[in-house]
């Protein structure tokens, strides 16, 4: 890659992923200079853009200032782009509960104030996951995930809430109130919120400090919610055989 004058080169933008790229490459210690060198960019740009990288958090100096390495930050955008493992116990113990219930049975991790589909019922597929993903006021999952997180780290936007159906929850003064008895029951449910004509159970799955890091839910027909939830008892329990397996 030439920087230099007459040469069109990557644009200013692309410089912190390239400069992430090289350091990833090169590993701790890498200096400015390498860094320069490996994208031949200015000197005086890379340190520009390396200083902003540790002030970010993306990037750490090494402890004799004179290299840098991966700062805790790349860690999120690393989560946030590899979908979750579910260990091979933890699938069979779903499967095993999945098999004597006519409903789907969905595996949903929590990551950085976000839903991610760990395992999703492959007889029962969602129909809605991106709504689900994009907008969590509206799922049993996501509500379960912002009874969590409390007003401090909420995903929320500063606007109006999304209005997918006539049900969905879309004052926050509501939503708030929904979210304290979340907390208060320790699951979440939703009826034609999400989309019109379905429902979900949503039961937390706990780390051992007893956090939730993922919600099992529990999904059918809107007018079978009341069988659906007849097995919430069964699948709390199984929520505590995924937890070791999980966490």
């Amino acid at each position: 890659m030439n920087y230099r004058s007459g040469n069109r080169g990557p644009s200013t933008a692309s410089n912190p992923l390239r400069i992430l790229e090289v350091v990833a490459r090169l590993g701790t210690g890498t200096t400015a200079k390498e860094v320069a060198d490996a994208l031949q960019m200015p000197p005086a740009t890379a340190y520009r853009v390396l200083n902003a990288l540790v002030g970010d958090e993306y990037l750490a100096r090494t402890s004799d200032l004179r290299g840098f390495a991966l700062g805790h930050a790349i860690s999120g955008l690393i989560m946030a782009a590899t979908p979750p493992t579910v260990p091979t116990a933890a699938h069979t113990v779903i499967e095993e509960f999945r098999s004597g219930n006519r409903f789907a049975v969905h595996l949903i991790m929590f990551r950085n104030a976000s839903l991610r589909i760990a395992d999703e019922d492959p007889d029962y597929p969602l129909h809605s996951a991106f709504e689900m993903l994009r907008y969590p006021h509206a799922s049993a999952a996501g509500k379960l995930m912002l009874a969590e997180l409390g007003n401090s780290a909420s995903p929320l936007p500063k606007g109006p809430l999304m209005k997918l159906t006539q049900h969905t929850i879309t004052d926050k003064r509501r939503l708030e109130e929904v979210l304290a008895e979340i907390r208060f029951k320790g699951e979440a449910t939703e009826i034609n919120e999400l989309e019109e004509g379905s429902a979900r159970l949503a039961l937390p799955v706990r780390l051992p400090n007893g956090s939730v890091g993922a919600a099992l839910c529990l999904s059918g027909p809107s007018e079978r919610f009341g069988t659906i939830c007849e097995h919430a008892e069964g699948a709390r329990e199984l929520t505590s055989r995924l937890a070791p397996f999980l966490f």
